[in-house]
């Protein structure tokens, strides 16, 4: 009797421990390729090293073995703020009409609730720690970066709480009063040390004094910037701090700070003060790391491990930058690396990968503290990493940066843990195309809704899990765009094929001067060369040098892309506002249902491949 009360009990509470609603840790990296990862690279290329050479995350391949890696994961934009406003929404850039880095509200009629406003709705509680990089503001006239991050119950912001503050080890920082106005750059030393001096003063020129400082400390810490670049990007460094004293791990830091307040109201290093995680909640928690972004500066613990670390610089020649369309050359010119040298450049590598490595183990202690919170509790866990919130070029087309169609701005990798290994089976690796827009609706499902209703008809993306036991259909290809640093252009990608186009004839955002959905079909209808593109047989080009969109050979495969990507980006319910105003929006549907996720292009032409 004893015994089958026993099993009784023990029955319920794995009833008990199902039904409830698992605490979610949702983390993103920020610059993060995705053969950075020794378990990324062991599923696709069978070596734990990439193509250029070593790398080391033993925490993060611990991570994949207990749940599921999708190898063949990309973002909706390569840049950071649409990226992340993808993530958000749940919907592609031409759905939300976040394309750039513009100031933007949930306040027009279109819109539909942010992802943390819905998990609040499930019951949670949601906190971000670290960094956010949406800029969706509440509405005010004007618009103003207070209000950024309003949808989260909680926050430690990177920018906002520690970085402003000085809790860091290196940051630039505006100078709005007090004195000149101007943008510095700050150095922090374990010691309570500061330095600054500035990089930029508003109305005048730096003094000798701002250019010997600047000097000076950068060659103290071996810093190597990016040639041209007038904002002055740290490409290569050591940091003044130990790896618990950088800005990733303040981050980490102030992340088990959280879990370790449960029920409390507590101050953060910064002095202000917020509520842990509320018992009676399940927890929601974007946790957002800085690395490896620019400024790339390693601890030195990190930087020692792989200073005689030897990798291969991927080749970038004129022949490659003469098959560029013009808008990419522009993108190439804004952020090229050929004037370095060789050895400029090895470090350059070097320093990323060691950045990545050192973000691995801040990462790990994160994610051990967040499992043993929920084992504490006898609560169920899903913990999904996003390896950046886009790539990054360690030297691949000729530059150290993000921001356009190539596979290194838009590939990453994503790994999903739950402690329901029905759900997310463990050391599972799944190949199938997936989007940052799959986030959403996988967070929403987990929490309990139905993400087939007719409620969140707005989502773009899926939930893994249905794409982990193939319960549906494959995606044929993955969408982007962006209208950062060349203008508006935007990508379809499939295994086989990667293509790209100019969709808008102005630079920038919409304005009273660029009315929205002004010309629309302007890409569709205007000469092959004017709309500038791109195609890439990766068949045969798998790193993308010889774009054939112009060849005689391919000329009507391009244009078939053309239209394709033309009517999905632009016909199919493109939004476009104004910002500045509460409901100043055009919905563009001349080819509303394109979007169809498949590839039907026509066998007579798709060239063979020549063996």
């Amino acid at each position: 009797m004893k015994s089958y009360l026993f099993l009784s009990l023990a029955c319920l509470s794995q009833v008990a421990f199902a039904e409830k609603k698992p605490n979610i840790l949702w983390i993103i990296t920020d610059d993060q390729r995705a053969d950075a990862l020794e378990c990324w690279n062991l599923a696709t290329r069978g070596t734990s090293e990439s193509e250029l050479g070593y790398v080391s995350s033993p925490n993060i391949n611990k991570l994949a073995s207990e749940g599921v890696l999708f190898t063949h994961a990309f973002c909706n934009s390569p840049v950071s703020a649409p990226s992340r406003a993808s993530m958000h929404t749940g919907k592609y850039t031409h759905h939300n009409g976040i394309y750039a880095f513009e100031l933007c509200h949930n306040e027009n009629d279109y819109s539909t609730p942010l992802l943390p406003e819905t998990m609040r709705r499930a019951g949670y509680q949601t906190t971000l720690v670290g960094k956010l990089g949406v800029r969706i503001v509440e509405f005010t006239t004007p618009l103003t970066f207070n209000s950024t991050g309003w949808f989260y119950d909680e926050s430690i912001r990177m920018e906002n709480d520690l970085e402003r503050v000085g809790i860091t080890d290196w940051c630039k920082k505006s100078v709005w009063k007090g004195e000149p106005k101007g943008t510095k750059e700050c150095w922090y030393y374990p010691d309570g040390t500061e330095v600054s001096y500035y990089l930029e003063r508003d109305g005048s020129e730096l003094t000798e004094e701002d250019k010997k400082q600047a000097e000076k400390f950068r060659r103290q810490h071996e810093v190597i910037m990016l040639p041209g670049n007038k904002y002055g990007q740290v490409l290569s460094g050591v940091s003044p701090m130990p790896t618990e004293k950088t800005l990733d791990g303040r981050i980490t830091e102030e992340f088990i700070s959280f879990l370790n307040h449960p029920d409390q109201k507590y101050k953060i290093l910064c002095g202000r003060e917020i509520e842990g995680p509320k018992s009676n909640k399940p927890q929601f928690i974007n946790l957002g790391y800085h690395f490896p972004h620019t400024a790339i500066m390693p601890s030195k613990e990190f930087r020692d491990k792989f200073k005689d670390k030897k990798y291969n610089l991927p080749k970038f020649t004129e022949e490659e930058f003469s098959k560029m369309p013009a808008q990419l050359k522009r993108w190439h010119k804004a952020s090229s690396i050929t004037s370095l040298t060789d050895e400029q450049k090895l470090q350059f590598i070097r320093d990323y990968y060691a950045f990545c490595a050192m973000g691995d183990e801040l990462l790990g202690r994160a994610v051990e503290e967040f499992k043993s919170y929920c084992e504490k509790r006898n609560e169920p866990y899903l913990i999904v990493l996003a390896c950046g919130d886009h790539g990054w070029h360690l030297g691949e087309q000729g530059v150290a940066c993000k921001a356009s169609n190539y596979i290194k701005s838009n590939q990453t990798a994503v790994i999903v843990v739950s402690s329901d290994k029905k759900k997310f089976p463990a050391g599972k690796v799944v190949d199938d195309l997936i989007e940052y827009v799959d986030f959403a609706p996988t967070f929403i499902s987990a929490a309990g809704f139905d993400v087939q209703g007719e409620e969140f008809d707005y989502l773009d993306g899926r939930d893994l899990k249905l794409t982990v036991h193939n319960e549906m259909t494959p995606r044929e290809y993955v969408l982007g765009a962006t209208n950062v640093v060349c203008g508006h252009r935007a990508y379809l990608r499939s295994k086989n094929f990667a293509f790209s186009m100019k969709t808008r004839n102005f630079y920038g955002g919409n304005s009273e001067k660029n009315k929205p959905n002004n010309n629309i079909k302007w890409a569709l209808n205007c000469s092959s060369e004017d709309v500038d593109m791109a195609l890439f047989d990766l068949r045969v080009d798998p790193k993308e040098i010889n774009n054939v969109a112009y060849t005689e050979e391919y000329k009507e495969l391009a244009e078939w892309f053309r239209q394709k990507l033309g009517n999905i980006v632009l016909g199919d319910d493109r939004v476009e506002c104004i910002w500045d105003k509460k409901n100043e929006y055009s919905i563009s549907s001349f080819a509303k249902g394109s979007d169809d996720k498949k590839l039907d292009i026509p066998e007579n032409i798709i060239p063979e491949i020549k063996k």
